[in-house]
């Protein structure tokens, strides 16, 4: 049985979800996709089996909602009631705070305002502690109430508040990144044209098997990957390789699914199912690297559970201390409450996302969008950055590098001008790059005849030329003209280099960060332009499954932290797995922008650099808070203790540090970096 949930933001809390579930009686081979948002288990009963997964689901996220696979509606009344049930109890605190009220009214509308806001974390807490796990959610339950209880009212209903809000966001974020699956909708082969006798027949390309024969037509996508049979075309790689300039494929060349047909019609032998062609290995790899891909931890939330574990046992002991040592029930209660008080993480719960706040709010105002702190935390330990080359480092349009005339009777104008009349006719995008350079009027010319994969043949002044591409020894990218059969000059064309990549390969290495760059050109293009631009290192002829992997190699090295910088669908699968995943905001494809972890907005990759600053100075913030706000607190922890300091001491400690967190973390807002 398969069914959908909705509300589960946690990847870890999916995995427990996981194991839990496969513990029920009854229930066997449990597995959940948190990419998709799918549960899917087999039981014997599954009416009763179903009872139990959404009672365990529950017990992990009380927010979460359970339907049928086949239930397309999203129902975001439940999200709605909470956001609005937090609008309201932040009102309410407000008022509660702040307006002149009789005692009973201030004390009913300050606890309604704690309760609705944080009635589900209060929960949680509650229903994880009965099962002996103590987390986050008890810590902020004893915060708020602990603080409630000394007098902090404001503080306290200040904690769940920006705790709550903060939950708002992160499903926000995590419910925008599932649907970036959708956008592949249009990458898959939708179908596929069997070849049975003399009869063509359009069948799921999950139906070709392997020694079938199908045929693909101009505008068609490549539905497995196989070898051609018969007929030529050039195909759009793009969505495997990011390439823009189409590749040639004649009898007995490999073709891979995914591949859209420009011209030509081919007969292709399949190689491989469906399951197991390139186009559902990306697929694939898409929905299973955000499983694979390391998070970086909050400090704040690996010391939680002993945190909150350690504050109430010590708090506990320095109240049995004090009884014995003074038997006087007064005194020890109220050096236990001191504890208590001091003891309260309202410092760090609150300051260290405000530093991550005031973090993505800097990078933000720079035009780089990153969709959450772990993010920004991981973007300052980077100390591998990888590029893809075609829209990332290059602008993905084709400029004329050199022009050679063979003949003493033909200047570079000429050879310009002669292929120009030929690829007047052509879509390639290799022909808008010549035609562009062309200053003499064009004419028309007679007998214009094209072949995919080859080029444009056609006759001007009583002679045959040819403009395209019949050798097959010359390096990067050459348009040949011929005339009569006799090769009278070529045109060598390059694809043109951002005017910001050297600068932004300088800005990384003093960053002592190391450069790559993966492409899906051919290596000896791939090596020039990353010799130009000062990449330290560059791999040519990948597809999307070797970059990936490559990636994976790298991080399985724990001193190893990658970030990726590409734009196309094709570089999805490395974006999601990357540490870091960087992709360009206004030519990037739409899922690698769900995907990525970062995006920068207005396509200038000298913001990559920035945002490692940004993100470093971010995290010295962080520690600043964490450092001093334990100083301070271990400190007024001992005096309150031994019953040096009173109670008045205490608070103005624990708001004190708070405050001065607070400040400290709003530098990270207004930083100027020189990046």
């Amino acid at each position: 049985m398969k069914i959908k949930f909705e509300g589960l933001n946690c990847p870890n809390c999916a995995k427990k979800l996981e194991a839990q579930l496969n513990k029920i009686d009854g229930i066997e081979s449990a597995k959940i996709d948190f990419f998709k948002g799918t549960i899917e288990f087999e039981s014997k009963s599954e009416k009763k089996a179903l009872k139990e997964v959404v009672k365990t689901a529950k017990l992990f996220e009380p927010n979460i909602k359970i339907s049928t696979a086949n239930d397309g509606k999203k129902d975001n009344t439940k999200f709605i009631i909470d956001c609005s049930l937090l609008a309201l109890g932040i009102v309410l605190g407000l008022v509660s705070i702040f307006a002149p009220l009789a005692p009973w009214a201030y004390w009913t509308m300050l606890f309604a305002s704690a309760i609705l806001m944080g009635y589900t974390t209060y929960y949680k807490a509650g229903r994880l502690l009965l099962k002996g796990v103590i987390n986050e959610n008890l810590l902020v339950t004893i915060s708020v109430f602990g603080a409630i209880a000394i007098g902090e009212h404001f503080e306290g209903l200040m904690v769940i508040a920006l705790y709550q809000i903060g939950k708002v966001l992160e499903g926000l974020a995590v419910s925008k990144s599932k649907k970036s699956i959708e956008a592949l909708t249009n990458f898959k082969p939708e179908f596929a044209v069997l070849l049975s006798g003399d009869k063509e027949v359009k069948v799921s390309p999950k139906q070709i098997k392997i020694g079938d024969v199908i045929i693909v037509r101009p505008g068609e996508r490549v539905s497995v990957d196989g070898i051609v049979e018969s007929g030529s075309a050039s195909l759009d790689l793009q969505s495997l390789t990011g390439e823009s300039l189409p590749v040639a494929v004649k009898e007995e060349n490999e073709v891979l699914s995914g591949s859209i047909v420009l011209d030509g019609v081919l007969k292709i032998k399949a190689t491989k199912k469906y399951e197991e062609s390139t186009v559902n290995t990306i697929i694939n790899l898409i929905e299973t690297a955000s499983e694979k891909k390391s998070k970086t931890e909050t400090f704040i939330s690996k010391i939680t559970k002993w945190y909150t574990l350690g504050v109430i046992v010590l708090s506990v002991l320095v109240f049995g201390i004090v009884m014995l040592a003074t038997k006087n029930f007064d005194t020890a209660i109220y050096r236990g409450l001191i504890f208590l008080v001091v003891s309260c993480p309202c410092a760090f719960a609150i300051s260290v996302p405000l530093s991550y706040f005031s973090g993505l709010g800097n990078a933000s105002k720079n035009g780089i969008l990153i969709k959450g702190s772990n993010y920004l935390d991981a973007c300052a330990k980077l100390n591998i950055i990888a590029f893809d080359k075609t829209g990332t480092i290059t602008t993905g349009e084709f400029e004329i590098e050199k022009i050679e005339s063979l003949k003493e009777e033909y200047s570079e104008n000429d050879i310009i001008y002669l292929s120009s009349l030929g690829e007047q006719y052509s879509l390639h995008p290799l022909a808008k790059s010549i035609i562009k350079e062309n200053k003499k009027e064009l004419v028309e010319v007679a007998n214009v005849k094209e072949i995919a994969g080859e080029g444009v043949y056609f006759t001007f002044k009583n002679k045959e030329y040819f403009v395209g591409r019949k050798s097959d020894n010359l390096q990067g990218t050459v348009v040949e003209l011929f005339e009569n059969e006799i090769k009278i000059g070529q045109i060598t064309l390059k694809d043109k280099i951002k005017d910001n990549s050297e600068v932004t390969c300088k800005n990384l290495k003093k960053l002592n960060i190391k450069t790559v760059m993966l492409s899906g050109d051919n290596k000896d293009v791939a090596s020039s332009v990353a010799n130009e631009v000062g990449i330290d290192e560059s791999y040519g002829e990948l597809l999307p499954q070797d970059k990936y992997d490559w990636i994976k190699q790298k991080i399985e090295n724990p001193n190893n932290v990658v970030g990726y910088v590409g734009d196309g669908l094709n570089d999805a699968p490395s974006l999601m797995l990357a540490s870091v995943g960087f992709c360009m905001g206004i030519k990037g494809n739409s899922a690698s922008i769900e995907a990525s972890d970062i995006v920068i907005a207005n396509d200038n990759i000298t913001k990559i650099p920035l945002a490692i600053d940004i993100s470093k100075y971010t995290r010295k913030i962080v520690w600043q808070n964490i450092i001093l706000s334990a100083i301070i607190k271990v400190t007024f922890l001992t005096l309150g203790a031994i019953g040096v300091t009173g109670m008045l001491a205490a608070v103005i400690a624990d708001v004190g540090v708070t405050v001065m967190a607070i400040l400290n973390s709003l530098r990270a807002l207004n930083y100027k970096s020189k990046k």
